[in-house]
């Protein structure tokens, strides 16, 4: 049998405040003709299908008009688990007419460890998948009066160590011979490679886990959260799918890719990664003005689908100031787009109206680097008090929980 590995596909999202429904489409009709040319039997997706936890109308028909389509294909079992930024509620509220579909959603943490666990059979074959959601906090551990903080750390990650435990042994109660399986996860493990586009999903270092921490009876581990593809240090069985998509200009520079699995005799044979093809050109081009202009005008879109999306880098060694106008004007004649202006050297940018020029408003900035900000310009050295930066980001989860 056939699986295949995705998440992370944030529906609905705005890159520097432009929407990519255009080219999060076409990944999805491109994922659907994937899954019947390989004719793939098991799809699993590890979380934030959503950007948001109140998706809109037009991200919810997307998601449920892929699962109509898939009904066309040779797949014969769905496996939905929500993410950070997916809504319980919003993944789980369809479970029971998804289910008659062979859909599987589970979009919390359950008080019953086997509503996560799935026995799947294809053509004889069988597989057992643990779907584990993104385990909140206050899901999992239940809380102390009057515990420092790095008790709750300790007691929290030994709660999500303790989760995974728990399925694994559930999961070989069920186990008939050598039948594969696979845990489905949404996390950060130690080791990964970040981009500029995951939230901290943890208060501090909560709920990191290594690759070591994951129960050896699993065959297989499909993760979600981080959007690089990536094996989780030298474990090449448990592994991030990516992101479909790009979703910052740091995750410029490597293809996005999809993972599938190839099953035998009860064993699995095979994992082998498929590049997504690039359905929007994101670039970033870098130097002074000039420069910057030429690079632009060499810049090959005559092929291009959609629209290509470019980042500028200036090079502001002078310590001059940079008139980036003539960027603007020369960007307009091409079919292409500057979303965002950055500079080498921010200090020759000073007041409001140039911070708005060069792309570098408030709203660009996320809650914590808006707080980094405001510490700083208190003179508040968060490196002498982490504690600080770590409540501030429990209270942006808690305000998320809500």
């Amino acid at each position: 049998m056939k699986l295949l590995h995705t998440a992370d596909w944030h529906l609905g999202h705005r890159l520097h405040e432009h929407s990519q429904q255009e080219e999060q489409q076409l990944f999805l009709e491109w994922l659907t003709t994937q899954i019947d040319t390989l004719q793939i039997d098991i799809l699993l997706i590890s979380g934030d299908i959503y950007d948001t936890g109140v998706p809109s109308t037009v991200s919810q028909k997307m998601y449920y008009d892929f699962l109509i389509n898939l009904q066309k294909t040779n797949c014969s079992h769905v496996v939905i688990t929500g993410g950070n930024h997916d809504a319980p509620g919003t993944i789980n509220a369809p479970k029971a007419l998804l289910q008659a579909l062979s859909i599987h959603v589970v979009g919390k943490a359950t008080e019953d460890i086997a509503d996560e666990v799935f026995e799947l059979t294809v053509r004889e074959e069988q597989v057992i998948v643990a779907a584990v959601p993104y385990l909140r906090d206050q899901d999992i551990r239940r809380a102390v009066a009057g515990e420092t903080f790095d008790q709750i750390t300790d007691r929290y990650k030994t709660a999500l160590v303790n989760h995974y435990t728990e399925a694994a042994t559930y999961c070989k109660t069920l186990q008939k011979e050598n039948t594969p399986i696979i845990a489905m996860g949404h996390l950060f493990a130690i080791g990964g490679s970040t981009s500029d586009s995951e939230q901290n999903i943890y208060v501090g270092t909560l709920g990191h886990i290594g690759a070591e921490d994951f129960p050896e009876t699993f065959d297989y581990v499909a993760l979600g959260h981080l959007h690089r593809p990536q094996i989780v240090g030298e474990y090449n069985h448990i592994r991030y799918s990516g992101s479909p998509n790009i979703l910052s200009f740091s995750e410029i520079g490597y293809d996005k890719k999809i993972v599938v699995l190839e099953t035998q005799k009860d064993t699995i044979k095979q994992i082998e990664e498929v590049t997504i093809p690039e359905f929007r050109k994101v670039l970033r081009v870098k130097g002074t003005v000039e420069a910057c202009i030429q690079k632009l005008q060499e810049i090959d879109t005559s092929t291009a689908i959609l629209t290509t999306w470019i980042e500028i880098v200036l090079d502001t060694t002078s310590g001059m100031p940079v008139d980036n106008s003539e960027i603007a004007k020369v960007a307009e004649t091409l079919n292409l787009e500057v979303l965002k202006v950055t500079v080498k050297n921010e200090r020759t940018i000073k007041g409001l109206e140039q911070l708005i020029d060069y792309s570098q408003s408030v709203k660009e900035l996320s809650p914590v680097e808006v707080f980094k900000k405001k510490c700083e310009e208190q003179e508040v050295d968060l490196a002498e008090h982490p504690e600080l930066l770590d409540a501030f980001q429990e209270i942006i989860q808690i305000v998320k929980a809500h």
